[in-house]
Protein backbone atom coordinates (compact mmCIF):
# COMPACT_ATOMS: atom_id res chain seq x y z
CA UNK A 1 0.00 0.00 0.00
CA UNK A 2 2.82 2.40 0.92
CA UNK A 3 4.47 1.61 -2.40
CA UNK A 4 1.30 2.48 -4.33
CA UNK A 5 0.90 5.72 -2.36
CA UNK A 6 4.52 6.71 -3.09
CA UNK A 7 4.08 5.94 -6.80
CA UNK A 8 0.90 8.01 -6.90
CA UNK A 9 2.60 11.00 -5.24
CA UNK A 10 5.55 10.64 -7.58
CA UNK A 11 3.24 10.73 -10.62
CA UNK A 12 1.59 13.89 -9.25
CA UNK A 13 5.00 15.52 -8.80
CA UNK A 14 6.14 14.54 -12.30
CA UNK A 15 2.92 15.82 -13.87
CA UNK A 16 3.23 19.07 -11.92
CA UNK A 17 6.82 19.57 -13.12
CA UNK A 18 5.82 18.79 -16.71
CA UNK A 19 2.95 21.28 -16.50
CA UNK A 20 5.32 23.92 -15.09
CA UNK A 21 7.82 23.32 -17.88
CA UNK A 22 5.16 23.56 -20.58
CA UNK A 23 3.83 26.76 -19.06
CA UNK A 24 7.32 28.29 -19.07
CA UNK A 25 7.80 27.24 -22.70
CA UNK A 26 4.49 28.87 -23.58
CA UNK A 27 5.44 32.10 -21.79
CA UNK A 28 8.87 32.26 -23.40
CA UNK A 29 7.44 31.55 -26.84
CA UNK A 30 4.84 34.26 -26.34
CA UNK A 31 7.51 36.87 -25.57
CA UNK A 32 9.63 36.07 -28.62
CA UNK A 33 6.60 35.72 -30.86
CA UNK A 34 5.47 39.22 -29.93
CA UNK A 35 8.95 40.63 -30.56
CA UNK A 36 9.12 38.82 -33.90
CA UNK A 37 5.73 40.12 -35.02
CA UNK A 38 6.69 43.72 -34.29
CA UNK A 39 10.05 43.53 -36.09
CA UNK A 40 12.17 43.27 -32.92
CA UNK A 41 13.47 39.73 -33.24
CA UNK A 42 14.61 37.34 -35.96
CA UNK A 43 16.79 34.41 -35.03
CA UNK A 44 17.22 31.51 -32.62
CA UNK A 45 16.83 31.07 -28.86
CA UNK A 46 18.21 28.27 -26.69
CA UNK A 47 17.79 28.27 -22.91
CA UNK A 48 19.10 25.62 -20.52
CA UNK A 49 18.25 25.59 -16.81
CA UNK A 50 19.98 23.34 -14.30
CA UNK A 51 21.66 21.40 -17.07
CA UNK A 52 18.51 20.76 -19.06
CA UNK A 53 17.37 22.50 -22.25
CA UNK A 54 14.01 24.05 -21.37
CA UNK A 55 13.43 26.06 -24.53
CA UNK A 56 14.80 26.22 -28.05
CA UNK A 57 13.14 27.68 -31.10
CA UNK A 58 13.84 29.65 -34.24
CA UNK A 59 11.89 32.69 -35.43
CA UNK A 60 11.77 34.19 -38.89
CA UNK A 61 13.83 33.45 -41.98
CA UNK A 62 17.52 32.65 -42.12
CA UNK A 63 17.32 33.52 -45.83
CA UNK A 64 14.78 36.07 -47.04
CA UNK A 65 15.00 34.84 -50.63
CA UNK A 66 14.50 31.11 -50.10
CA UNK A 67 12.27 31.67 -47.03
CA UNK A 68 14.27 29.00 -45.17
CA UNK A 69 13.50 29.19 -41.45
CA UNK A 70 15.78 29.70 -38.47
CA UNK A 71 16.26 26.82 -36.02
CA UNK A 72 18.57 25.77 -33.17
CA UNK A 73 20.96 24.33 -35.78
CA UNK A 74 21.12 27.46 -37.95
CA UNK A 75 24.63 28.93 -38.28
CA UNK A 76 25.18 32.60 -37.39
CA UNK A 77 28.13 34.99 -37.40
CA UNK A 78 28.93 35.67 -33.71
CA UNK A 79 30.57 39.09 -34.02
CA UNK A 80 32.34 39.97 -30.76
CA UNK A 81 31.24 36.72 -29.12
CA UNK A 82 34.17 35.33 -31.15
CA UNK A 83 36.58 36.93 -28.66
CA UNK A 84 36.14 34.16 -26.08
CA UNK A 85 37.49 31.63 -28.58
CA UNK A 86 40.46 33.85 -29.42
CA UNK A 87 41.16 34.12 -25.69
CA UNK A 88 40.94 30.35 -25.32
CA UNK A 89 43.48 29.96 -28.11
CA UNK A 90 45.91 32.15 -26.16
CA UNK A 91 45.18 30.24 -22.94
CA UNK A 92 45.92 26.90 -24.62
CA UNK A 93 49.23 28.18 -26.01
CA UNK A 94 50.14 29.44 -22.53
CA UNK A 95 49.35 26.00 -21.08
CA UNK A 96 51.65 24.47 -23.70
CA UNK A 97 54.43 26.80 -22.57
CA UNK A 98 54.62 28.49 -25.97
CA UNK A 99 53.91 31.98 -24.60
CA UNK A 100 53.40 33.84 -21.34
CA UNK A 101 50.64 36.29 -20.51
CA UNK A 102 53.34 38.75 -19.44
CA UNK A 103 55.12 38.59 -22.80
CA UNK A 104 55.32 41.90 -24.61
CA UNK A 105 53.38 42.36 -27.82
CA UNK A 106 56.61 43.21 -29.62
CA UNK A 107 58.02 39.73 -28.92
CA UNK A 108 55.57 38.28 -31.45
CA UNK A 109 54.75 41.34 -33.55
CA UNK A 110 58.02 43.32 -33.75
CA UNK A 111 56.48 45.59 -36.39
CA UNK A 112 54.61 47.22 -33.50
CA UNK A 113 57.63 47.62 -31.19
CA UNK A 114 56.61 51.22 -30.47
CA UNK A 115 53.81 49.67 -28.33
CA UNK A 116 56.50 47.85 -26.36
CA UNK A 117 54.82 48.27 -22.95
CA UNK A 118 51.74 46.33 -24.09
CA UNK A 119 51.57 42.71 -22.92
CA UNK A 120 49.40 39.78 -23.96
CA UNK A 121 47.63 40.15 -20.64
CA UNK A 122 46.77 43.76 -21.53
CA UNK A 123 45.30 42.67 -24.85
CA UNK A 124 43.15 40.00 -23.19
CA UNK A 125 41.75 42.40 -20.58
CA UNK A 126 41.39 45.46 -22.83
CA UNK A 127 43.90 47.41 -20.73
CA UNK A 128 46.44 48.00 -23.52
CA UNK A 129 45.52 51.47 -24.73
CA UNK A 130 45.95 50.50 -28.38
CA UNK A 131 43.72 52.47 -30.81
CA UNK A 132 40.50 51.07 -32.28
CA UNK A 133 41.00 49.87 -35.84
CA UNK A 134 37.29 50.19 -36.65
CA UNK A 135 37.68 53.96 -36.27
CA UNK A 136 41.06 54.46 -37.97
CA UNK A 137 40.52 52.16 -40.94
CA UNK A 138 37.04 53.57 -41.56
CA UNK A 139 38.72 56.89 -42.29
CA UNK A 140 41.84 55.83 -44.14
CA UNK A 141 41.59 52.32 -45.58
CA UNK A 142 40.94 51.70 -49.28
CA UNK A 143 37.32 50.51 -49.21
CA UNK A 144 37.77 48.50 -52.42
CA UNK A 145 40.32 46.19 -50.78
CA UNK A 146 39.57 43.56 -48.13
CA UNK A 147 41.97 44.00 -45.20
CA UNK A 148 43.55 41.08 -43.33
CA UNK A 149 45.29 40.92 -39.95
CA UNK A 150 48.61 41.38 -41.73
CA UNK A 151 47.23 44.53 -43.35
CA UNK A 152 46.07 45.79 -39.95
CA UNK A 153 49.54 45.29 -38.49
CA UNK A 154 51.20 47.05 -41.46
CA UNK A 155 48.61 49.84 -41.23
CA UNK A 156 49.66 50.68 -37.67
CA UNK A 157 53.34 49.97 -38.31
CA UNK A 158 53.33 52.82 -40.83
CA UNK A 159 51.21 55.18 -38.70
CA UNK A 160 53.01 54.54 -35.39
CA UNK A 161 50.03 55.74 -33.38
CA UNK A 162 50.66 56.49 -29.73
CA UNK A 163 48.67 54.54 -27.13
CA UNK A 164 45.44 56.07 -25.86
CA UNK A 165 46.61 55.50 -22.29
CA UNK A 166 49.43 53.81 -20.40
CA UNK A 167 48.82 50.03 -20.19
CA UNK A 168 47.03 48.85 -17.02
CA UNK A 169 45.88 52.36 -16.05
CA UNK A 170 42.47 52.05 -17.74
CA UNK A 171 40.08 49.50 -19.16
CA UNK A 172 38.65 50.35 -22.58
CA UNK A 173 37.01 47.80 -24.85
CA UNK A 174 38.86 47.70 -28.17
CA UNK A 175 38.59 45.28 -31.10
CA UNK A 176 42.24 45.80 -32.07
CA UNK A 177 43.30 43.88 -28.95
CA UNK A 178 41.73 40.67 -30.18
CA UNK A 179 42.80 41.06 -33.79
CA UNK A 180 46.39 41.26 -32.51
CA UNK A 181 45.83 38.21 -30.29
CA UNK A 182 44.70 36.26 -33.35
CA UNK A 183 47.92 37.21 -35.13
CA UNK A 184 49.93 36.09 -32.09
CA UNK A 185 48.13 32.72 -32.21
CA UNK A 186 49.15 32.34 -35.84
CA UNK A 187 52.78 33.31 -35.32
CA UNK A 188 53.26 31.16 -32.23
CA UNK A 189 51.40 28.07 -33.49
CA UNK A 190 52.52 28.22 -37.11
CA UNK A 191 48.90 27.66 -38.18
CA UNK A 192 46.30 30.06 -39.47
CA UNK A 193 43.78 31.24 -36.88
CA UNK A 194 40.88 29.23 -38.34
CA UNK A 195 42.81 25.97 -38.37
CA UNK A 196 44.16 26.43 -34.85
CA UNK A 197 40.70 27.03 -33.37
CA UNK A 198 39.25 24.11 -35.29
CA UNK A 199 41.91 21.61 -34.24
CA UNK A 200 42.29 22.76 -30.64
CA UNK A 201 38.77 23.86 -29.64
CA UNK A 202 35.95 23.06 -32.04
CA UNK A 203 36.84 19.46 -32.92
CA UNK A 204 37.72 18.39 -29.34
CA UNK A 205 34.41 19.80 -28.08
CA UNK A 206 32.33 18.26 -30.88
CA UNK A 207 31.33 21.68 -32.20
CA UNK A 208 30.79 20.38 -35.72
CA UNK A 209 29.04 23.48 -37.03
CA UNK A 210 31.47 26.06 -35.65
CA UNK A 211 34.22 27.62 -37.76
CA UNK A 212 35.91 30.83 -38.80
CA UNK A 213 34.35 32.26 -41.94
CA UNK A 214 35.16 35.36 -43.98
CA UNK A 215 32.08 35.32 -46.18
CA UNK A 216 33.17 38.09 -48.53
CA UNK A 217 36.85 37.28 -48.76
CA UNK A 218 36.31 33.53 -49.25
CA UNK A 219 32.62 32.85 -49.96
CA UNK A 220 31.38 29.27 -50.06
CA UNK A 221 28.13 27.35 -49.94
CA UNK A 222 27.18 26.51 -46.35
CA UNK A 223 24.11 24.46 -45.47
CA UNK A 224 21.70 26.02 -42.97
CA UNK A 225 23.50 29.37 -42.94
CA UNK A 226 21.76 32.55 -41.76
CA UNK A 227 22.32 35.69 -43.82
CA UNK A 228 22.73 38.87 -41.78
CA UNK A 229 20.19 41.58 -42.62
CA UNK A 230 19.56 45.27 -42.10
CA UNK A 231 16.69 47.42 -43.29
CA UNK A 232 17.24 49.40 -46.47
CA UNK A 233 17.02 53.11 -45.74
CA UNK A 234 13.50 54.49 -45.44
CA UNK A 235 11.87 51.08 -45.94
CA UNK A 236 11.14 47.70 -44.34
CA UNK A 237 12.96 45.73 -47.01
CA UNK A 238 15.66 43.48 -45.53
CA UNK A 239 18.98 43.68 -47.37
CA UNK A 240 22.62 42.81 -46.67
CA UNK A 241 24.79 45.58 -45.25
CA UNK A 242 26.68 46.35 -48.46
CA UNK A 243 23.47 46.63 -50.50
CA UNK A 244 23.17 50.10 -52.12
CA UNK A 245 19.96 50.57 -50.16
CA UNK A 246 22.02 50.58 -46.94
CA UNK A 247 25.56 51.03 -48.24
CA UNK A 248 27.80 49.99 -45.35
CA UNK A 249 31.21 49.47 -46.96
CA UNK A 250 33.06 48.63 -43.74
CA UNK A 251 31.64 45.10 -43.50
CA UNK A 252 33.25 44.42 -46.89
CA UNK A 253 36.71 45.90 -46.47
CA UNK A 254 37.19 44.58 -42.90
CA UNK A 255 35.93 41.10 -43.73
CA UNK A 256 39.41 39.55 -43.68
CA UNK A 257 40.28 40.54 -40.12
CA UNK A 258 39.83 37.75 -37.55
CA UNK A 259 40.11 37.46 -33.78
CA UNK A 260 37.71 40.22 -32.83
CA UNK A 261 34.93 38.55 -34.86
CA UNK A 262 34.36 35.98 -37.65
CA UNK A 263 33.62 32.83 -35.64
CA UNK A 264 30.33 31.32 -36.84
CA UNK A 265 28.32 28.82 -34.82
CA UNK A 266 24.93 27.42 -33.80
CA UNK A 267 23.02 27.67 -30.54
CA UNK A 268 23.46 23.95 -29.95
CA UNK A 269 27.24 24.09 -30.49
CA UNK A 270 27.54 27.07 -28.16
CA UNK A 271 25.77 25.13 -25.42
CA UNK A 272 28.52 22.50 -25.72
CA UNK A 273 31.08 25.28 -25.27
CA UNK A 274 29.38 26.70 -22.17
CA UNK A 275 28.94 23.23 -20.66
CA UNK A 276 32.66 22.55 -21.16
CA UNK A 277 33.64 25.82 -19.45
CA UNK A 278 31.32 25.53 -16.46
CA UNK A 279 32.22 21.88 -15.79
CA UNK A 280 36.00 22.31 -16.16
CA UNK A 281 36.00 19.39 -18.59
CA UNK A 282 38.05 21.28 -21.19
CA UNK A 283 40.32 23.43 -19.04
CA UNK A 284 41.10 23.17 -15.33
CA UNK A 285 39.22 25.01 -12.61
CA UNK A 286 42.36 27.10 -12.07
CA UNK A 287 42.46 28.13 -15.73
CA UNK A 288 38.73 28.89 -15.76
CA UNK A 289 39.07 31.02 -12.63
CA UNK A 290 41.82 33.02 -14.29
CA UNK A 291 39.73 33.33 -17.44
CA UNK A 292 36.83 34.78 -15.41
CA UNK A 293 38.77 36.76 -12.83
CA UNK A 294 37.81 40.38 -12.12
CA UNK A 295 41.05 42.32 -11.82
CA UNK A 296 41.84 46.00 -11.18
CA UNK A 297 43.58 48.81 -13.01
CA UNK A 298 46.54 50.54 -11.40
CA UNK A 299 44.01 53.20 -10.40
CA UNK A 300 42.08 50.59 -8.40
CA UNK A 301 39.05 50.32 -10.67
CA UNK A 302 37.48 46.91 -11.28
CA UNK A 303 37.89 45.35 -14.72
CA UNK A 304 34.69 43.30 -15.24
CA UNK A 305 36.24 41.56 -18.24
CA UNK A 306 38.11 38.27 -18.20
CA UNK A 307 39.62 36.48 -21.16
CA UNK A 308 37.15 37.32 -23.93
CA UNK A 309 34.25 37.33 -21.46
CA UNK A 310 32.20 39.92 -19.63
CA UNK A 311 32.15 38.85 -15.99
CA UNK A 312 29.90 39.74 -13.06
CA UNK A 313 30.68 38.55 -9.53
CA UNK A 314 29.40 39.23 -6.02
CA UNK A 315 27.87 37.49 -3.04
CA UNK A 316 26.10 34.39 -4.42
CA UNK A 317 26.55 35.93 -7.84
CA UNK A 318 28.72 34.84 -10.75
CA UNK A 319 27.89 35.10 -14.42
CA UNK A 320 29.91 35.31 -17.61
CA UNK A 321 29.20 35.78 -21.31
CA UNK A 322 29.42 38.27 -24.14
CA UNK A 323 27.42 40.18 -26.73
CA UNK A 324 28.18 40.65 -30.40
CA UNK A 325 26.96 42.84 -33.25
CA UNK A 326 28.33 42.92 -36.78
CA UNK A 327 27.15 42.87 -40.37
CA UNK A 328 23.42 42.37 -39.66
CA UNK A 329 23.99 39.82 -36.87
CA UNK A 330 23.50 40.16 -33.12
CA UNK A 331 24.52 37.57 -30.54
CA UNK A 332 24.18 37.05 -26.79
CA UNK A 333 25.82 34.24 -24.81
CA UNK A 334 25.26 34.14 -21.06
CA UNK A 335 25.74 31.68 -18.20
CA UNK A 336 24.74 32.10 -14.55
CA UNK A 337 26.87 29.75 -12.42
CA UNK A 338 24.84 29.62 -9.16
CA UNK A 339 21.60 28.99 -11.08
CA UNK A 340 23.30 26.79 -13.70
CA UNK A 341 21.44 28.72 -16.38
CA UNK A 342 22.50 29.32 -19.98
CA UNK A 343 20.85 31.75 -22.38
CA UNK A 344 21.97 31.79 -26.02
CA UNK A 345 20.36 34.18 -28.48
CA UNK A 346 21.54 34.46 -32.07
CA UNK A 347 19.97 36.84 -34.56
CA UNK A 348 20.43 37.62 -38.24
CA UNK A 349 18.79 41.03 -38.06
CA UNK A 350 20.58 44.16 -36.86
CA UNK A 351 17.63 45.75 -35.09
CA UNK A 352 16.80 42.71 -32.99
CA UNK A 353 16.52 42.61 -29.20
CA UNK A 354 15.56 40.17 -26.46
CA UNK A 355 13.74 40.37 -23.11
CA UNK A 356 16.44 39.24 -20.67
CA UNK A 357 14.53 40.39 -17.59
CA UNK A 358 11.36 38.61 -18.70
CA UNK A 359 13.29 35.41 -19.44
CA UNK A 360 14.74 35.50 -15.92
CA UNK A 361 11.35 36.21 -14.33
CA UNK A 362 9.75 33.26 -16.11
CA UNK A 363 12.54 30.84 -15.21
CA UNK A 364 12.50 32.04 -11.59
CA UNK A 365 8.69 31.66 -11.37
CA UNK A 366 8.26 35.35 -10.68
CA UNK A 367 5.58 37.74 -11.98
CA UNK A 368 6.43 38.97 -15.46
CA UNK A 369 6.79 42.75 -15.66
CA UNK A 370 6.52 43.84 -19.29
CA UNK A 371 9.96 44.79 -20.57
CA UNK A 372 8.99 45.77 -24.12
CA UNK A 373 5.57 47.18 -24.81
CA UNK A 374 3.40 45.57 -27.45
CA UNK A 375 2.33 47.22 -30.67
CA UNK A 376 -1.31 48.27 -30.91
CA UNK A 377 -3.40 48.95 -33.98
CA UNK A 378 -4.65 52.46 -34.56
CA UNK A 379 -6.13 53.89 -37.78
CA UNK A 380 -3.70 55.12 -40.39
CA UNK A 381 -5.47 58.47 -40.44
CA UNK A 382 -4.76 58.93 -36.74
CA UNK A 383 -1.09 58.08 -37.16
CA UNK A 384 -0.66 60.38 -40.14
CA UNK A 385 -1.77 63.30 -37.96
CA UNK A 386 1.54 63.01 -36.12
CA UNK A 387 3.61 63.26 -39.30
CA UNK A 388 5.20 66.60 -40.06
CA UNK A 389 7.97 68.93 -38.94
CA UNK A 390 8.40 69.79 -35.27
CA UNK A 391 10.58 72.81 -34.55
CA UNK A 392 12.94 72.22 -31.66
CA UNK A 393 12.02 74.29 -28.61
CA UNK A 394 15.63 74.96 -27.60
CA UNK A 395 17.35 75.22 -30.98
CA UNK A 396 15.19 77.02 -33.54
CA UNK A 397 17.52 75.94 -36.32
CA UNK A 398 16.92 72.28 -35.50
CA UNK A 399 13.83 70.31 -36.45
CA UNK A 400 12.38 66.85 -35.93
CA UNK A 401 10.88 65.37 -39.08
CA UNK A 402 8.33 62.56 -38.84
CA UNK A 403 6.90 60.66 -41.79
CA UNK A 404 4.37 57.85 -41.87
CA UNK A 405 4.99 54.51 -43.58
CA UNK A 406 3.53 51.02 -43.13
CA UNK A 407 2.04 51.57 -39.70
CA UNK A 408 5.16 53.27 -38.34
CA UNK A 409 6.58 56.75 -37.88
CA UNK A 410 10.06 57.41 -39.28
CA UNK A 411 12.24 59.96 -37.47
CA UNK A 412 14.91 62.12 -39.11
CA UNK A 413 16.33 65.63 -38.89
CA UNK A 414 17.47 68.02 -41.63
CA UNK A 415 21.09 67.44 -40.61
CA UNK A 416 21.11 63.69 -39.96
CA UNK A 417 19.30 60.81 -41.69
CA UNK A 418 18.56 58.83 -38.51
CA UNK A 419 16.08 56.46 -40.16
CA UNK A 420 14.57 55.55 -36.77
CA UNK A 421 11.29 53.62 -36.80
CA UNK A 422 8.56 53.84 -34.15
CA UNK A 423 5.38 51.80 -33.68
CA UNK A 424 2.28 52.75 -31.63
CA UNK A 425 1.97 51.48 -28.06
CA UNK A 426 -0.86 53.86 -27.12
CA UNK A 427 -2.97 56.46 -28.87
CA UNK A 428 -0.26 59.11 -28.44
CA UNK A 429 2.93 57.14 -27.71
CA UNK A 430 5.27 55.35 -30.13
CA UNK A 431 8.08 52.97 -29.19
CA UNK A 432 11.37 52.80 -31.07
CA UNK A 433 12.65 49.69 -32.86
CA UNK A 434 16.31 49.74 -31.88
CA UNK A 435 19.32 47.46 -31.78
CA UNK A 436 19.51 45.83 -28.37
CA UNK A 437 16.15 47.29 -27.39
CA UNK A 438 17.50 50.71 -26.38
CA UNK A 439 14.52 52.56 -24.95
CA UNK A 440 13.01 55.37 -26.97
CA UNK A 441 9.51 56.87 -26.92
CA UNK A 442 7.82 59.59 -28.96
CA UNK A 443 5.00 61.17 -26.96
CA UNK A 444 2.51 63.60 -28.51
CA UNK A 445 0.37 66.13 -26.64
CA UNK A 446 -2.30 68.39 -28.13
CA UNK A 447 -1.87 71.93 -26.80
CA UNK A 448 -4.68 74.39 -26.04
CA UNK A 449 -3.83 76.54 -29.08
CA UNK A 450 -4.17 73.52 -31.37
CA UNK A 451 -0.43 72.93 -31.83
CA UNK A 452 1.06 69.49 -31.21
CA UNK A 453 3.99 69.02 -28.84
CA UNK A 454 6.51 66.21 -29.37
CA UNK A 455 8.51 64.83 -26.46
CA UNK A 456 11.34 62.38 -27.06
CA UNK A 457 11.94 60.21 -24.02
CA UNK A 458 14.64 57.70 -23.14
CA UNK A 459 14.16 55.58 -20.03
CA UNK A 460 11.56 58.08 -18.86
CA UNK A 461 13.75 61.17 -19.31
CA UNK A 462 12.91 63.90 -21.83
CA UNK A 463 15.88 64.28 -24.19
CA UNK A 464 14.25 66.55 -26.77
CA UNK A 465 11.06 68.43 -27.63
CA UNK A 466 9.46 70.05 -30.65
CA UNK A 467 6.33 71.90 -31.67
CA UNK A 468 4.25 71.40 -34.82
CA UNK A 469 1.95 74.28 -35.59
CA UNK A 470 -1.70 73.51 -36.32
Amino acid sequence: MKSLKFTFLLLIAVNFCNAQTKNKEKQLDSIFTILYKQNQFNGTVLIADKGKVVFKKGYGYRDENSKALNSSTTIFELGSCSKQFTAMGILLLAKQGKLSYNDQLSKYIPELSFWNDVTIYNLLRHTSGVPEYLDAMRKEWDSTKIATNKDLINFYAKRKDTLNFKPNTNHRYCNTNYALLASIIERVSGEDYATFLKENIFVPLGMKNTFVYNRRQSPRKITNYAIGYVWARDSFKKVTSENPGYDEKMVYYLDGIVGSAKVNSTAEDLLKWINALKSNSFISAEDFNQMTEITKTTKGKNIPYGFGLDVSKGENKFSFGHTGSWDGYASFIYHNMPKDRTIIILQNFKMGTYSFNNISQILDNKPVVTEYRSKINIPQSEMEKYAGTYLDEKDKEEAHILTYKNGHLFYNTPKVKWDMRFFPVSANEFSRISQGGVDGILKFTKLENGDTKLEMLQYGNVIGTGIKSK
